[in-house]
């Protein structure tokens, strides 16, 4: 280490400062409210219900019903800690896809600590292919270039010395080439990436359609069950029953009033949708996203690393005259990059020179005397190089910044700038090569040194599209959903990609491609013109991607945005499903999202997507068996008090089906396998998202199911069974119904027998388990006397299979499958055209 770099802090200094100012945690810590999560699930209204029982129970002698009750709590609890814990965990996973430790110097020698460890006036060591981990000041650097994309959303790289204007680097940002040591000025949530950070974690998001739907229709049942319950309970004081007795039918009927079961069955299907989708390398953070997904109708996505591989390849290389070969061409090509090589672009060039059998170690173990530092305004770049005795200069990059330093005749260059052109139409990056030999003391002036540059040629490079793509795009135009890509690139880069994808992206021959500076001109009218009709958008920064996701969602579509900069975060966090990148993501962008692709794929998406609309189809599915089965339970728990009769079903019987039996039962409708037009339908609309004014089936199956059961039970006491033979016999109906509801709802437009669905492992086993659990209620007499029941005469057994099926059965033959759904035209290609046609002739050099 210089004399001249300060030595570090101590190791008890550190300490010191790390108690005072904190962990270097630029992302805030989602625990801090952990209290919260884990006393959430005792709001729950059935566990309220289940409290009021319970003392109940015990204070008129009822023992075994309170420690039902209160064992009933249990997986109420249950599955919400459960669902806190794994959303915990996916944090935790998240936050370890980041550099988890920093090279400083303490105690006048390197070490390596973890990042949280760091502290303002800690000395870093950064090296090529490191992220800062803190805001700082370079006090000593050689050729360090910085990539500050993801907190800027500038492209170019950006040069750090220790001259006051330039030597701030910031966390989050990459080191792309050389070294520096940097001194801590800001740590943690404080660093410019931690303001973001800090920003997001305050956004509180919006519900989803479905959740507000099922918060309504909980909120109005629950005023329902109160305005009833206390009609019960004067009914039940007036019929001169007892204050326990009026109590327990009260809350009987407030059980079966409130549907408890549709927020367990809503969770645990996005739970398992989740579970299902992380197996397909789609990791969800917010699990409302699994269900938001069935209704996207618009994929906002960035071109490189998602819809291509993000991994440049050397196409061609194009020597400048006949004179110069492709070997010579490449040389120089090899001489220009580092000697260990970070950047993609240097790692292509090595790579194709070692496949063309050039030995790239033995031209880079030459001495390396000069590195001219990247020009961000003619962007390129200069190496001096000492070989078997000659000084050779080499550079490379933008075609303007390279032929201006070259020696070239002028038919020489309007043949290169012709190729040039050539090979951006075809969306391909380019880079320029020269060459030359330096006379006198090199190293000393760039311009000397640049002084003999010859034009050698042209390397042409290509992002090859990832395998499955062009087959998800295609998926995506089949159902309905419409997909913008989102680039730096130019529009004609973009435009080639979007060919090569078969990207929908002109109308009449002209190309409907939008530039950012059409979004910096545009009002609100022209921006909504423009996300009406631009499938492209180029020559974008990040930050304009929260003006498209807002423009969009005014329109009314429902927007999938993927991400992966800091700069991302708001467009993210607008979009109502933030797609966050797992390998080249921020830990920003990754709190911002509600779903994270670990593979960077867009075909991931779609996967997603087609789940997504699998999970609502069957959560739909359930929703209408619940609805079915409820009048049965409402109208029993009103009528019979009310005429003065003993209840039919005590609230252990409601526990037992609400929260045992309907969640199992429902996940027979998990298990089933997408429609086969799944992928072939337009994206559902986000009104009426539980789709209740379409589900006159299964309200006209539960009030005949309703009427049955009644009847059933009255005449069973008119006949002067005990009550708890009748009891049971009203049970056994209910239970000997969920089988016939089961396969009617799993069938919603024709009758069961002829539905086209496989019948699934689950589906058999939750048949053998309520047919066996039918009898066992009944029959088995200790389950039976916990239960108030008391098996009845075999041949009854005749009448609860016949009620049961007359009253679910009687609408099959009324199905009638619905008509299709018109298909939408091809998405994003209607209205005005808009934006800018691709200009013919490209800008050369992107990095």
């Amino acid at each position: 280490m210089s004399p001249d770099l300060p030595s570090g802090l101590s190791t008890r200094e550190a300490a010191s400062r790390l108690t005072a100012s904190g962990p270097n945690r630029p992302v805030p810590d989602a625990r801090g409210r952990r209290w919260r999560r884990w006393l959430g699930p005792l709001s729950d209204p059935m566990v309220a219900l289940l409290l009021v029982a319970a003392p109940t129970y015990w204070a008129i002698g009822e023992t075994s019903d309170a420690i039902v009750a209160l064992v009933a709590l249990a997986p109420i609890i249950a599955v919400g800690w459960v669902l806190e814990q794994r959303a915990e965990r996916t944090l935790e996973r998240l936050r370890a896809l980041t550099a988890p430790t920093a090279l400083v110097i303490r105690d006048g020698v390197q070490a390596r600590v973890p990042t949280e460890d760091l502290v303002p006036g800690d000395l870093l060591v950064l090296r090529e292919g490191d992220i800062v981990p803190a805001d700082g000041d370079v006090v000593s650097s050689t050729q360090l270039m910085i990539d500050e994309a993801a907190l800027t959303g500038e492209s170019l790289p950006v040069a750090k010395t220790d001259q006051p204007d330039e030597c701030a680097v910031f966390a989050g940002t990459t080191v792309l080439s050389g070294r520096a040591f940097a001194l801590v000025t800001v740590t943690g949530p404080a660093t410019r990436y931690g303001q973001v950070g800090t920003l997001l974690a305050t956004v509180r998001t919006g519900h989803t359609p479905l959740q507000r739907a099922l918060a309504r229709l909980v909120g109005a049942l629950a005023v329902v069950a109160a305005v009833f319950c206390v009609a019960v309970v004067l009914a039940e004081l007036l019929h001169g029953g007892s204050w326990g007795d009026a109590i327990i039918a009260g809350v009987s009927l407030a059980i079966a009033a409130i549907p408890e079961e549709f927020s367990m069955v809503y969770s645990l299907y996005l739970a398992l949708g989740a579970w299902r989708l992380t197996r397909s390398n789609a990791l969800v953070r917010r699990l409302p996203a699994v269900e938001t997904l069935g209704s996207t109708t618009v994929i906002c996505t960035d071109k490189t690393g998602t819809l291509t591989q993000g991994r440049l390849t050397v196409d061609s290389v194009w020597p400048a005259s006949d004179a110069i070969g492709a070997d010579e061409l490449l040389r120089a090509a090899v001489l220009a990059c580092e000697p260990a090589p970070f950047d993609p672009l240097d790692i292509a060039i090595a790579e194709y020179a070692r496949h063309q059998a050039m030995d790239v170690d033995a031209l880079h173990s030459g001495a390396f005397v000069a590195d001219w530092p990247f020009d961000p305004v003619d962007k390129y770049l200069t190496h001096v190089w000492r070989i078997e005795g000659a000084t050779e200069v080499v550079a490379k990059g933008a075609m303007e910044g390279v032929l201006r330093r070259s020696i070239s005749d002028p038919s020489t260059s309007a043949r290169v700038l012709k190729e040039h052109d050539r090979l951006a139409g075809e969306g391909r990056r380019i880079v320029a090569v020269a060459g030359g030999v330096v006379a006198g003391g090199p190293g000393v002036d760039r311009s000397a040194d640049e002084s003999g540059l010859c034009l050698l040629g042209l390397v042409a490079f290509s992002d090859p599209v990832r395998e499955g793509v062009p087959e998800a795009l295609a998926a995506c135009r089949e159902a309905g959903v419409r997909v913008i890509m989102i680039t730096g690139d130019h529009p004609a880069t973009a435009h080639a990609v979007a060919e090569g994808l078969n990207l929908p992206h002109d109308v009449g021959g002209v190309d409907l491609i939008a530039t950012g500076d059409d979004l910096d001109a545009a009002d609100a009218t022209e921006m909504d013109r423009l996300v009406a009709t631009a499938n492209i958008f180029a020559r974008t920064r990040p930050e304009q991607k929260h003006l498209i996701v807002d423009a969009l969602r005014r329109r009314g579509d429902v927007v999938a945005m993927t991400g992966d900069g800091i700069n991302d975060a708001p467009a993210l966090r607008e979009a109502d499903i933030g797609v966050a990148m797992g390998q080249r993501g921020t830990d920003v962008a990754r709190e911002a999202s509600a779903m994270v692709l670990v593979d960077d794929n867009f075909a991931t998406i779609v996967a997603a997507v087609r789940d997504g609309r699998r999970i609502f189809d069957n959560l739909v599915r359930a929703f209408a068996y619940l609805i079915a089965f409820h009048p049965p339970l409402l109208f029993a728990a009103l009528i019979i008090p009310v005429l003065g009769q003993p209840l039919l079903l005590l609230p252990v019987h409601l526990v037992l089906l609400e929260i045992l039996l309907h969640p199992v039962v429902s996940l027979v409708f998990q298990a089933d396998p997408p429609d086969a037009d799944v992928m072939h339908r337009p994206p559902r609309p986000v009104g009426d998202a539980l789709r209740l004014r379409s589900m006159w089936r299964p309200y006209a199956v539960g009030l005949v199911l309703a009427a049955g059961l009644i009847a059933e039970y009255l005449f069973a006491l008119a006949a002067d069974w005990p009550v708890e033979q009748a009891r049971a016999l009203g049970f056994a109906t209910l239970l000997a119904a969920q089988p016939f509801l089961l396969l009617g709802t799993r069938s919603p437009e024709r009758p069961w027998w002829r539905r086209d669905g496989p019948v699934t492992g689950t589906l058999v086993v939750v048949l053998i388990v309520l047919a066996a659990a039918t009898v066992a209620v009944v029959e088995l007499g200790p389950l039976a006397r916990l239960l108030q029941l008391e098996a009845f005469h075999p041949r009854a057994w005749t009448v609860v299979v016949a009620v049961a099926a007359a009253c679910t059965m009687w609408i099959e033959p009324f199905k009638r499958p619905g008509r299709a759904v018109p298909r939408r035209s091809r998405p994003g290609l209607r209205g005005a055209s808009a934006g800018r046609r691709a200009p013919a002739r490209p800008a050369g050099y992107a990095r």
